[in-house]
């Protein structure tokens, strides 16, 4: 199960905290498939990939509930927890980097710390997609949910394709694989503007 987390709605379509939903649904449309399923308060597909079975989540539950219907699907297919890929947003890797993790603890990460209480365990493979912290005095609630500064833009759609590629190594190669080819890489562009 490939799961990016984000919020629902158009209110939360390009904001930052949505960078998991952008990661499923680009992968989605590169596999020719529709997250069209509405089962486990979510939209999702099953699908195949280098002839394994996928199966793509964006859970509906709001950020602070994603638990609640990644369980569901655990729940309901018997997916075993290192079976489990996570996509979100990171506040501590800046734009550009990526970071492919066997586990670990949230960060103070919302619907992280959801997964966790949920699933019981820390133990699921994460792709951290770093979103930086506010440059402007934001408060981190703002900041989150508000979309990438116009400088960034360029760089997020490049990181939200190297996601896609480190979930594709994650199904084909496994989560070593996918560290040792996403971690090193870095898209950081130095120049801010205004």
């Amino acid at each position: 199960m490939i799961a990016g987390l984000g919020n629902p709605g158009p209110r939360y379509k390009n904001t930052r905290h949505n960078i998991g939903f952008k990661v499923i649904n680009l992968w989605g449309d590169d596999l020719n498939v529709q997250l069209s399923g509405r089962r486990f308060q979510s939209r999702n597909a099953l699908t195949r990939f280098e002839g394994k079975r996928i199966f793509l989540v964006r859970p509906l539950t709001y950020m602070n509930r994603s638990g609640e219907s990644i369980r569901a699907c655990v729940d309901y297919y018997g997916i075993q927890t290192e079976n489990i890929l996570v996509v979100h947003d990171d506040l501590d890797l800046p734009v550009g980097k990526i970071k492919v993790a066997k586990n670990g603890g949230a960060g103070g990460h919302k619907g992280v710390m959801s997964l966790v209480q949920h699933l019981g365990t820390k133990e699921f493979p994460r792709v951290k997609v770093g979103i930086d912290r506010p440059r402007y005095r934001e408060s981190v609630e703002n900041f989150v949910l508000n979309p990438f500064y116009k400088d960034e833009r360029e760089t997020v759609e490049e990181v939200i394709r190297m996601a896609v590629q480190a979930c594709g190594l994650f199904v084909r190669e496994g989560v070593e694989s996918a560290m040792n080819v996403i971690n090193s890489q870095n898209l950081t562009t130095k120049e801010v503007t205004s």
